[in-house]
């Protein structure tokens, strides 16, 4: 049997072929016929050579990607499943040369080519594997431990649990699955949707893949084989959301040079030799930067390491270029990604610009005091004593033993220890019949860790999490563990745990659940809590039932400001009629409501107001970390995600928070919002090259602790770049009862039929129909498919 590629009216890909190779060039082809500049674009993002085209705007992901080791990561990882499991590296190898076939005209008809002059590459067998590090590298969000680190120090302990929430570092998604019991068919149902950042072209593919081994429909991800995260075989369906387990940790490390080597202190208090070499990134309208890479025995540095002389660097950035950068998830992505400063110097040292690190040496500190050591002045990190008093060696920052010695950060990451990205998982899932299959397959997943709901057409059902996270120190899951003390290495790895069902239900909403014990942090129970208290509203679900429940706007965690704002006496006549207006408020974040755009008004004006007290003024500045990792360090997203604790703490640092709402409400009430919710709350999608013109995106319901969870940063903006990423609705009665929408289309290119004909029923909440009949299908040939 030859490739075959069908199309439904949507535009999406259905392909069959002779056998799973076959399949996989196919897949590999129609990707990069619908999504070129977005392979090219994670390509170039997973070797670290985005600025050779973009400019500076990208060289602070480019100096990140290289630090952090991620290209020979995945070059290792694909290595080791060459030997490891030789049947799923051909099967990728197939996928590479699919891409590398259709990519010449996926690239003839997607304008972004043209625009930066960018000629389509070829794909090596590693990028696949890349591509999935790349895009999940921050979906752990271990810069929190970053945050964690400067809030301790200056503001004690117990800011941890005040600012622990699903903050700016985060990712998450909402997932339910309902047994036979719980629906009309009496064959299970599984549903959600994925928040990610909203990106164009879209971060998950709808397609099917079918060839006599196995037929499935799912959402893929563009670069990578197979369909891993949601996916319906027509005997089993399974889905995923962000477990918000912790799997990555940064080292304190004591390094020095010597000549032309770098070493790092060991736990034995010897000093040991670290993988040491230089990189050139080239940069689109500048001179190329240098750089020095280094590993330690924990891992790349991704920080600065001893230098030479105040300012001096190696990757001095072109200039200080800004431009809004995929953000600040686990996901995924960085935030506003600048061109890293202005500084000075051709010796191995530090940043001077915004890019500028945390840790510095003595000699740009001078003799008489450590406490100047962070570059440009900056006072360095200083904290209290850690429980096993890890800051007597002189902590973050503190005063280096000796001449030359400085202090950088490495990262540890499981794929760089296993050399295993979880790619074994992916051909036994499209191969899955049961919920044992899928089950088995999850078993040899690595990251991210994810919670997994299954079921099957007999009645299968599972509940577990998946991927691989170490046992290590308390300290190494909080903070930042200094690797030259004892005590912090990696002691094997966790069992995963599984979850059960309630009444014929699970729900999962990146709360606590079956992986609290692998995890710090979780979003707060608001979106499972509601999820759950819909579904309980009746006793049997259709598929078709089900997307009124993605749609919900209903806000609980808005209870502690109104309870502030109840409070309040001696109000003006303006500032009163406000307040009792959104005490009547029904606390439904909808679009075309006033009373959702007052309360957003307000809302934002207390963060501003708690962000600008003295008592957080030590946090209003991050440190000098680089510009990839600063979103996680912002005080302003801090404090309004976690508004919620923060008013309803028994203290706040002396924090008059009564007065910061009352200011807040007067403030409003003297010039109150004119219009909706959905006048300042819009769709803002990241996409690399932005269009010549603002892009002016449609009104958006929700917020971030909606069900419809549309994230804006109340005291920063009201613009969402963070929303459903596509939604789903699996019927293991009939698979052709299933649904399924994504934010914009199937196609990649712009202007395109299929580039954003879906936009319109995502915004409405309904989804499309999944279509399996191939007499239903459009069969095309992607050599005459020019025009989308």
């Amino acid at each position: 049997m030859a490739i075959e590629t069908y199309r439904d009216a949507w535009g999406i890909p259905h392909l069959r072929a002779a056998d799973a190779l076959e399949l996989a060039r196919a897949q590999g082809r129609v990707t990069a016929h619908d999504r070129a500049w977005q392979l090219e674009m994670e390509r170039h993002r997973a070797q670290g050579t985005s600025a050779s085209f973009l400019g500076a705007t990208a060289l602070a992901w480019d100096v990140f990607a290289r630090r952090a080791r991620l290209a020979d990561t995945a070059r290792r990882c694909f290595g080791a499943l060459e030997r490891r499991d030789p049947e799923t590296a051909q099967w990728v190898r197939a996928y590479v040369a699919g891409v590398n076939e259709g990519l010449p005209g996926g690239a003839a008809r997607t304008p972004e080519f043209a625009r930066t002059g960018l000629a389509p590459g070829t794909w090596e067998p590693w990028h696949p594997l890349g591509v999935w590090l790349t895009t999940h590298i921050l979906f752990a969000g271990f810069p929190a431990k970053l945050w964690r680190e400067e809030a301790v120090r200056h503001l004690g302990e117990e800011a941890v649990p005040l600012f622990a929430t699903d903050g700016p570092g985060t990712s998450g998604s909402n997932g339910w699955l309902l047994a036979g019991s719980r629906t009309t068919t009496g064959h299970p149902l599984l549903a959600g949707d994925p928040h990610r950042f909203i990106e164009a072209p879209g971060v998950y593919q709808q397609i099917r893949l079918a060839c006599p081994e196995f037929d499935v429909v799912g959402l893929a991800v563009p670069g990578v084989p197979g369909i891993a995260h949601f996916a319906h075989t027509g005997t089993v369906a399974w889905s995923i959301t962000n477990a918000m387990a912790d799997y990555q940790d940064l080292y304190r490390e004591r390094l020095r040079r010597t000549g032309t080597d770098v070493e790092a202190l060991a736990p034995d208090g010897t000093w040991t030799p670290t993988d040491r070499h230089t990189e050139t990134i080239e940069v689109y309208g500048n001179p190329p930067t240098e750089l020095e890479v280094l590993e330690t025995p924990r891992g790349p540095v991704i920080t600065g390491w001893p230098g030479t002389g105040p300012g001096t660097r190696t990757d001095s950035g072109p200039g200080t270029g800004t431009g809004t950068g995929r953000g600040t998830d686990p996901g995924t992505r960085t935030g506003t990604e600048t061109g890293l400063g202005t500084g000075t110097g051709t010796g191995p040292g530090m940043e001077t610009g915004p890019g500028t690190e945390m840790w510095a040496t003595k000699e740009t500190a001078g003799d008489d005091s450590a406490s100047r050591a962070a570059a440009g002045g900056a006072p360095p990190p200083q904290g209290p004593p850690a429980p096993d008093h890890e800051t007597r060696t002189g902590g973050a920052g503190g005063k280096a033993s000796a001449d030359g010695e400085a202090e950088a950060l490495a990262l540890r990451y499981p794929p760089r220890v296993t050399e295993d990205l979880g790619f074994s998982a992916l051909l036994p899932l499209l191969r899955a019949r049961h919920v044992t299959d899928v089950d088995r397959a999850f078993d040899a997943w690595a990251e991210p860790v994810n919670v997994v709901h299954a079921a099957d057409t007999d009645g299968g059902l599972l509940h577990r999490v998946a991927g691989r996270v170490p046992v290590r120190s308390h300290t190494n899951r909080t903070r930042l563990a200094p690797a030259w003390l004892p005590g912090h290495d990696w002691q094997g790895w966790h069992e995963m745990p599984y979850g059960d069902l309630t009444d014929g239900v699970a729900v999962m909403a990146n709360q606590r659940g079956p992986a609290a014990p692998l995890g710090v942090e979780f979003a707060p129970p608001h979106r499972a809590d509601r999820i759950r208290a819909l579904l309980d509203e009746r006793r049997a679900w259709s598929a078709a039932g089900l997307p009124a429940i993605h749609t919900d706007t209903h806000l609980a965690s808005a209870a502690p400001l109104l309870d502030h704002l109840a409070a309040l006496d001696g109000l003006t006549p303006e500032a009163g009629a406000l307040r009792d207006r959104l005490l009547d408020w029904d606390r439904w974040m909808d679009a075309d409501s006033t009373d959702a755009a007052a309360y957003a008004a307000v809302r934002s004006a207390v963060v501003r107001h708690l962000a600008a007290h003295p008592a957080f003024a030590a946090l209003a500045e991050p440190p000098a970390l680089p510009e990839v990792l600063l979103p996680w360090l912002a005080l302003t997203p801090r404090i309004a995600f976690a508004l919620e604790h923060l008013l309803r703490a028994a203290e706040l640092y002396g924090v008059d928070r009564p007065a910061a709402v009352r200011a807040a409400l007067q403030e409003v009430a003297a010039d109150p919002p004119t219009g909706t919710w959905g006048d300042t709350h819009r769709l803002a999608p990241w996409q690399a090259l932005p269009g010549p013109s603002p892009y002016d995106g449609p009104a958006l319901s929700g917020d971030h602790d909606c069900v419809l969870c549309t994230s804006a940063v109340p005291g920063l903006t009201d613009r969402a770049a963070r929303g459903p990423a596509a939604r789903y609705v699996w019927d293991l009665a009939r698979r052709d009862d299933s649904l399924w929408v994504v934010p914009l289309g199937a196609d990649g290119v712009p202007g395109a039929p299929h580039h954003t004909d879906q936009l319109p029923l995502w915004l409405k909440g309904e989804l499309v129909p999944v279509v399996t009949d191939w007499a239903r299908l459009e069969r095309v040939d992607l050599t005459e498919d020019t025009d989308g």
